[in-house]
Order: C-alpha cells, then structure tokens, then sequence
C-alpha cells in the first residue's frame, strides 16, 4: 500500500509540476542571430534587402507629416479599439468583458497596447524603397465608429502629394467577435508587387496582479504545418531569431489574451517566408520581456492584401470555432502536451457546460465536479476493496510461498501466479482506483493556470479561483482531509514504521505543495478526500470483518 502511495504521489508530482518548470515547450526551430555576428542584420531586414533586390522601383516617397496624429475609436459591446491616423496602427484595445488585476489599473477595462506602443504598424518593401505607413497621415472615412448589429467598416485613405501612390486601409468588425479583417490597395506598385510587413508590437501590457507570472507565459505562438511556441523569456538579449514559414497565423501571447495575425482562407496566400522575433529586453518601465515580432505578407503588383486580426481573450471555445488549430495557441504540458491538453479540455468543456446547464457558481460546480468523479470510481473502488481484502486472505500462504521458492525466482514466480488465479487476486487492482482520479487532478492543474473562464472568479471567502487561497484555508482542509482519509484507510492494517511515515509525512508535503496552487484545484482535490471517508470507511469495516473470520 504504502509503494502505492508513492507511486501515484510521484507519478503527480512527474506529470503536474516537474514538466511546467523543468521541461518547457519545445522549442521552434529557427536561426538565431547573436549581436555580436558580422551577420546580425534585423531579419525582417534582411528580407527587405532581398525584396528590394528583386523588384523594380517602387517609389511614392513621402515626407512625414506635420499633422499631429489622431484616433479614431471603434466602439462594441465587447471591445474599444483605436486606431492612429498615423498609418492604421492599432494603438489601443480594450477588453470591456474583462476586468485588470494589475495595481496600476485594478478593475478598469483590460488593455492589450502597452502605453506609446501599436500593432499592426506597417511598411512597404518594393524595388529599392520601404515605405512606412507611419510617416503618412491618413484620413478616415468617420471621427469615430460604433459597432452595434451588421459588420461595420472603417476605411483610412492617404496618397502622395501630387498624385500617383495611394494607399487605401479598410477594417471590418462585428459587434461580437474579437476577430476584424484587415484589406488593403496600393497603387503605384509596378509589374512584381512588394511585401508588406506588420509588425505585432514587441509583447502585450501586463493586466495580472502576478506580472512575474504572466511575464513566464509571454510568448509568440505560430501555426505552419503544426502550432510552436517560441517564449519570450528563452530569448537572450539582443538575439533575433527567424521562424520558418510560411505561417496561417501569427500571435503574441500573455498568460489570458492573444493578439494574432490570420491568414486562413484559401486561396489567400499565406505570411510567406519567415517572421522575425528579435531584441529581447527588459526595463522601459515594462514588468515583462519584450521581443519585436514582425511578419511579411506578398503583396501582388495588382496591390491588394488582406489578413485577418484577432484581438482578444484566449477562450478555448471561441478560437476552436475560428479553426485552424487557433485554439491551441496556448499550449501547456511540456513533453506531455500531447496527453494533458486533450484531458483539459475535455475537462474544461465539462466545467463549462456544468457551469451554463446548472446555472451554479463555478466554485459549487467544482464541488459537484469531485464528487461525479468519486462517484464514478465508486465501482472501481469496491472491486479494489474486494481484490484487497481476497489478498489479505491470501497473505499467509504468500508469505510462506516467498520464503519457500526464495532461492528460486522462476517456480516462486509461477507459484505466485498460480495463487493469484486460485484467489482471483490482482496485485495491481487496488493501485488503479487510485491513479484514475489523478489525470483530472494533473488536467485541473493546467486548466486553472492556462483558462481565462476562472480567471477572477470568487467562490465564498476566495476571490480569485485561479490563484491561491490568500488565507490558506483550502489547502489546510486538503491536507487535513488527506490525513483522514489515510488514516481511516490504515484501519484494520497491520502497523509498521513505513506506513505510520507516510501517514503523517504525505499529508505535510502535499499541503506545503498546494499552498501556492489555484485555490480551485485545492477545492476540488479537498471535496473529492472528503467524499472518499465513507467509502473508505466501508473498505476499512469490512477489513477488520474479514479479519474476525480469520482469528
């Protein structure tokens, strides 16, 4: 029992902690350009050069405006985006479903631009030119937007003094989707195009109350033929790094919310070649790393383009609608990825689903939640019982078996299996009931660090589901429901110094653990040792009966 024990506390402590901390996403495969190579030219630089050295002169230079740059606001139920005349840029975003944690803004509106940055600038590469959308002033169509039923359209429009280049920028946005199309005409290109490059701005504000925490899930996430995920944090600073495409989407990541370029629909062409990660740092009054991301789109000598952008919360369910694997830009479990995450999000669909049919709390569904899945084991755990209780009558003539046949591994191992048929004994029945609850527990690890539905969700005195029980009270009845349930399961068990260790020594260690986990998980693992003491109670009355028959 006590080997049981051990095997499924490592087997946790394997698959829920070590893989986060020790073995992080794979990374991309890329090239890496150090500071110091004779080479370390900007990548997106680099393309610009070979862009300019195959096409023909593209020429609508511009001198930067004198205007002073305003923004037009693009207004929804659910999101306040601005955009800069200077170029198209988005400078602001905001969230209005979605509340900040960090003390800087506590309970205002998420925003994704950190202050004095933008995405979605651009710039032109054709011939010998590169063109910045920054240095024109575009006029927009209206001074401001709102977005309320059918998709609405902001257009902005700028053209050089004189005639000839025109560049046209038009957004397209629903009231209730995150998603907006981006299309685009440039006139004046020539016979080959160019190649536009966006940039998504060097990483996203920091609205957790944790920013070390949230600075860890900084990352940009690509999709080619499979979803990579490239931290911010393994990058040293100065290295630039190139990603190999050609990619259907393009995201900056934080812990919760996602900025990403998406270039789906066939036959769309895809952001070609490569995207640039480059110049991380620190410092600039950011809590977090930052890292320049930037990618090419072909732009055809007709000069129209277009991509989509998604602005937004990494919900599951809304990024599993758009497709293209969208909804695996937040990828967790490390070398386990491939298990883990299909185990949360079936469990977080289940929570979800609970949560919406019941109309209950999601504290209370958790609670609902650890005790199905007691209630669900609940066979297993009687056949456990049974098996444990046949082996306990078979513990005698074992015992005299291996003391027999010791000199003899292979006759002790043919007799030992002879008794296990005779008492209809399986020495690994009762090890399973006790690891089947374990992949939820590991999923719910995950699932309260990766998804946004509990971010911010109190239950009873905690105020946050997703983060640590501030007063420890959670963790305490887990670790003391664990104590009882072992305790009760000792009943009826012959003593000895291994089993008295563990009784005491598990339930310090897991408690110390779980101190700093989501106070969601503690609920759940908490409620689930509760509801297990009757069974196991049952499991240690029948023990002892079985003992009376012995004696």
């Amino acid at each position: 029992m006590e080997r049981r024990v051990i095997l499924a506390i490592v087997l946790m402590l394997i698959v829920a902690v070590v893989p986060s901390i020790l073995f992080p996403p794979k990374k991309p495969v890329g090239r890496t350009v150090g500071r110091s190579d004779s080479t370390a030219i900007p990548p997106v630089a680099r393309a610009e050069s070979a862009a300019a050295a195959e096409r023909p002169s593209f020429n609508p230079t511009v001198r930067p405006s004198d205007r002073p740059a305003d923004t037009v606001w693009v207004t929804s139920p659910r999101y306040r985006f601005g955009f800069s005349t200077r170029g198209g840029a988005l400078v602001h975003a905001e969230l209005l479903d979605f509340r900040s944690f960090a003390p800087s803004d506590s309970g205002r509106p998420v925003q994704l631009v950190p202050r004095g940055d933008a995405v979605l600038t651009s710039r032109l590469v054709g011939g010998g030119d590169t063109v910045r959308l920054a240095d024109w002033s575009f006029a927009p169509n209206v001074a401001a937007l709102r977005v309320e039923h059918d998709s609405t359209r902001l257009t902005f429009a700028a053209e050089r003094a004189g005639g000839g280049a025109r560049i046209t920028l038009e957004y397209v946005f629903s009231p209730d989707d995150y998603r907006f199309q981006v299309t685009g005409h440039v006139a004046g290109l020539g016979s080959t195009g160019a190649v536009l490059v966006v940039g998504l701005g060097d990483g996203l504000k920091s609205v957790e109350a944790d920013s070390a925490d949230d600075a860890r899930h900084y990352a940009v996430v690509t999709k080619s033929s499979k979803t990579q995920s490239t931290s911010f944090q393994s990058l040293k600073p100065g290295e630039a790094k190139v990603l190999d495409g050609p990619f259907e989407w393009i995201g900056v990541k934080s812990k919760y919310f996602l900025v990403a370029a998406l270039a789906l629909e066939d036959p769309r062409p895809k952001f070609a070649g490569s995207i640039a990660v480059g110049g991380a740092r620190s410092g600039g009054g950011h809590a977090t790393p930052r890292a320049a991301v930037s990618v090419t789109l072909p732009v055809p000598s007709a000069g129209d383009f277009r991509y989509d952008v998604y602005a937004g919360p990494l919900e599951y369910r809304r990024l599993a609608r758009i497709g293209h694997d969208l909804d695996d830009a937040n990828p967790y479990g490390g070398f386990l990825r491939s298990v883990i995450q299909p185990v949360s999000n079936l469990v977080v669909n289940i929570l979800l689903w609970m949560h919406e049919q019941l109309h209950l709390a999601y504290g209370w569904v958790l609670v609902i939640f650890g005790i199905l899945v007691r209630v669900l084991l609940w066979p297993l755990n009687q056949r456990a019982m049974e098996s444990s209780i046949r082996m306990q009558g078979a513990a005698p003539l074992i015992k005299t078996t291996q003391e027999k046949y010791k000199d003899e591994p292979e006759r002790l191992q043919r007799e030992m299996m002879k008794i296990y048929r005779e008492h209809q004994v399986n020495p690994l029945g009762g090890c399973l009931p006790m690891l089947l609850p374990m992949p939820v527990l590991f999923a719910l690890f995950f699932v309260f660090a990766n998804t946004i539905e509990f971010r911010g969700v109190p239950f009873l005195w905690l105020p946050d589901l997703s983060r640590a029980d501030p007063y420890y009270i959670i963790p305490l009845m887990m670790g003391l429901s664990m104590f009882v349930l072992s305790k009760v399961g000792q009943i009826g068990v012959p003593p000895n110094p291994q089993s008295t260790t563990m009784l005491y020594f598990m339930p310090i260690f897991m408690t110390v653990l779980f101190l700093r986990f989501a106070s969601g998980l503690n609920l759940y693992y908490a409620v689930s040792n509760i509801f297990s003491i009757p069974q196991q109670y049952r499991i240690a009355q029948r023990r002892l009966r079985q003992q009376g028959r012995q004696t």
